[in-house]
């Protein structure tokens, strides 16, 4: 994996630390995505990981993310399509959120601004993780949530709501991709990773077992191996 650097963008509401599993296999380059006091919209995180390419020098990269991650690479994507050499999208979709998570969005942001993020972990983590995690993931998916500035987390909350449907963005996509998803994954399922899948015209979909939502910290191993061995199919 020498070739192309490789571009991880974190989930919701995490930080990049959740790819601190993976970095010894994979030596991704992460960044943090905030959007302070900037308007709610997934580019400015996309113009940001464009910064940070042409900072290191780099003209094109493979670019992924899990879920918010990968909605934010798809915005790079629809920003600067010639940057993008390949895709890694995890526990994530390529369509836009219905008018029910639209609101739930809207209204968590409300409530974030006006309570903090005490009360988010309780809300958020059971459904972000497989049926038997492991206690040390609990408690770190934990400690990332609690360590969110409230106001990016309802930044964020308010970008992915005024996100686009990429599903025609990525079916105009002629560069390898990778769609990885947990097995018991209930924010973006299997059936909704093999539909992202199936519009994509260079593909592979890999599902991982036992795990849910947030798989590169659930199972780092198996995410960074299935990673390495799509990149070595493909000969990026």
């Amino acid at each position: 994996m020498d070739s192309l650097p490789l571009v991880l963008l974190h989930a919701f509401p995490l930080d990049s630390r959740m790819w601190d599993g993976v970095r010894d296999q994979l030596k991704p380059v992460t960044i943090d995505q905030r959007g302070g006091d900037r308007s709610p919209d997934l580019v400015v995180i996309a113009e940001d990981v464009l910064a940070e390419l042409d900072r290191l020098g780099v003209e094109r990269a493979v670019v992924g993310g899990c879920s918010m991650g990968g909605y934010v690479a798809m915005a790079l994507l629809r920003r600067a399509p010639e940057r993008v050499a390949g895709l890694v999208l995890a526990d994530t979709r390529a369509g836009a959120d219905t008018d029910e998570a639209r609101a739930n969005r809207l209204a968590m942001a409300e409530r974030v601004e006006a309570e903090g993020v005490g009360w988010v972990p309780d809300a958020v983590v059971p459904g972000l993780l497989g049926p038997d995690p492991d206690d040390a993931v609990v408690e770190r998916v934990r400690e990332l949530v609690l360590a969110r500035d409230p106001a990016e987390v309802a930044w964020a909350q308010r970008a992915m709501a005024a996100r686009p449907d990429s599903t025609g963005l990525l079916a105009d996509v002629d560069v390898p991709a990778l769609v990885l998803v947990g097995e018991h994954d209930r924010l973006t399922p299997p059936a909704t990773a093999r539909g992202m899948a199936a519009v994509l015209r260079r593909v592979d979909c890999v599902e991982l077992p036992g795990v849910g939502h947030l798989t590169p910290l659930e199972a780092p191993e198996a995410f960074a191996a299935a990673v390495v061995a799509w990149w070595q199919r493909v000969d990026l």
